[in-house]
């Protein structure tokens, strides 16, 4: 794939068609700010988005949607400015702050203005707040709202005012997803991965990995779609370290941002220097991105707190070495964390993963699974009651549906009592948070809105750090998750099922009596 010229523009080239080319192109990521920054202020964001747009180096902007979880201004504040650029301005659009209809009502505003590039993720816990830490919505996860993008593009079909559906106009959203390969261990990280096949599955169109700085971890998300047989554009992710950003990525207070003991070792040694490591780090970001060109890599997408100037150095860079220098590259730039989980055997000599090497070691535990402390008498006990009970079809399930059925059409003692039991076992057994919109099954018995700080029920978010919450005060619910199935047999398809999308009009029903008359995410499609 050929670089773009420095002396070419990019100004006609709309970000979709910068993805399905055969040009390497490169794009600048916009971060907001807290507060209003007046007209002529330093640092305009506004002047400063304009500068990137107008620098022929650089393909698209991307904008964020309050990282790390603070409050700033939204996204779409910059959209109006830039909006002769609309084609070429990717907005990043998270769950965190808005509830379902918030999120699409965002999405027709994006629509309406023409704005069509959409990175769809889960979102940062919340950090703080006006007098207080917010309350975090996640009324969706990346999954739902990729769900919900794919079908504004299909027509979505709602009741319309006069009761009969309705079918509103298409949209042509070119929908993105985001991917955390910087996991140390296995159940970290090949959830991760089967979520991003279901993201894709879902209507995601590109991908662009989290940050980190070894590169075989971004060549195993290539790795793996080809493995899988999926063909996606992927964006290689980067960005510019200083000191005072290596020390808050390391310290683990930005999700999903990685780095190690030994980079930031070699960071600190670099920012002593004369220039304060600046050359070091600008070289760093070049190679990386001469690296994502040689893996084949759709484009290269560059943040960092610097002045527009500064990136198009690192262009500059990353453009001016030899066509093999990135083969070099891609064997320093190898930062792993201790002991550090990888599904694709590396070749000692290239650093270089393939498809068909994947980890053998992993490939024998798939056939002999290792015990694991997750597997626990009660989930043991859970998953029996299940199979004789909640497994359509079959055992006690058509006798129990036609109970509930004849207790619902008139309510009493009977359904009264069986939905005192199921609330009593449940709180006990799992810590149940009477949803009645039960996920129990599809997380192998471990409540996603108790032990989930983000209630995902699709698959994890990418902010968990050594097997940790991000907000570590428990365990990845997806890694607990991961273990148990891992035991049965059963992890490679544990995210195998519909996309579940909470219906919080069942909230404190009986989910056994919604079970068993389909009126939750378990009934089958068209009920």
């Amino acid at each position: 794939m050929s670089p773009i010229s420095p002396n070419s523009v990019n100004g006609g080239v709309p970000f979709r068609e910068m993805l399905s080319g055969e040009r390497f192109y490169y794009g600048v990521e916009v971060v907001t700010t807290r507060g209003y920054e007046p007209p002529g202020a330093p640092q305009n964001l506004t002047a400063f988005s304009r500068d990137l747009l107008a620098d022929p180096r650089i393909g698209w902007i991307s904008l964020t949607d309050n990282p790390g979880g603070g409050p700033m201004l939204p996204p779409d504040w910059i959209t109006g400015l830039v909006a002769e650029h609309r084609d070429r301005v990717v907005i990043h659009l998270t769950c965190k702050d808005l509830n379902r209809n918030g999120l699409e009502a965002a999405a027709w505003r994006y629509a309406a203005e023409g704005f069509e590039n959409i990175l769809a993720l889960t979102g940062d816990y919340p950090t703080g707040g006006y007098r207080g830490l917010a309350e975090p919505v996640f009324d969706y996860d990346s999954v739902s709202l990729i769900t919900l993008l794919r079908s504004m593009n299909e027509g979505l079909t709602v009741p319309g005012r006069s009761g009969k559906l309705e079918t509103l106009p298409k949209t042509n959203f070119f929908i993105g997803c985001v991917v955390s390969p910087f996991k140390r261990y296995e159940r970290e990280l090949l959830p991760q991965f089967f979520k991003l096949v279901r993201k894709i599955g879902c209507g995601a169109e590109w991908v662009i990995p989290q940050l980190g700085y070894d590169m075989r971890k971004f060549q195993e998300v290539k790795l793996f779609l080809d493995a899988r047989g999926v063909s996606v554009p992927i964006i290689g992710n980067v960005y510019l370290l200083t000191r005072g950003v290596a020390r808050m990525f390391h310290s683990g207070k930005l999700a999903g941002c990685v780095v190690t003991d030994q980079l930031l070792e070699t960071v600190e040694k670099y920012a002593a220097g004369p220039d304060k490591g600046k050359r070091f780090f600008q070289e760093l970001a070049a190679k990386q991105l001469a690296v994502f060109q040689g893996l084949g890599f759709a484009a290269g997408y560059v943040g960092g707190m610097a002045k527009p100037d500064t990136f198009g150095q690192i262009i500059d860079l990353a453009q001016s070495f030899g066509t093999s220098d990135w083969k070099d590259f891609f064997k320093e730039i190898q930062y792993a964390q201790p002991g550090e989980f990888f599904l694709f055997e590396h070749d000692p000599l290239t650093g270089l993963g393939a498809p068909e090497r994947m980890n053998p070691e992993y490939l024998d535990s798939l056939r002999k699974p290792p015990r694991s402390k997750q597997v626990t008498l009660n989930y043991r006990l859970s998953r029996l009651v299940h199979k004789l009970a909640f497994t359509r079809d079959k055992a006690l399930y058509p006798l129990l549906k036609k109970l509930f059925a004849r207790w619902d059409k008139k309510p009493g003692f009977l359904m009264r009592m069986a939905y005192a039991v199921e609330r009593t076992s449940k709180l006990a057994m799992y810590g149940c948070q009477d949803c009645g919109d039960c996920s129990l099954p599809d997380c192998a018995y471990i409540c996603p809105k108790k032990w989930c700080s983000k209630c995902d029920r699709n698959g994890p978010c990418g902010g968990s750090l050594g097997g940790r919450c991000e907000l570590d005060d428990k365990e990845c619910l997806w890694a607990r998750i991961y273990e148990r199935l891992k035991y049965y047999g059963e992890s490679e398809t544990m995210l195998d099922f519909p996309v579940t999308i909470y219906n919080a009009s069942l909230k404190n029903t009986s989910s056994w009596a919604n079970t068993y008359l389909d009126r939750d995410h378990h009934a089958p499609a068209g009920k």
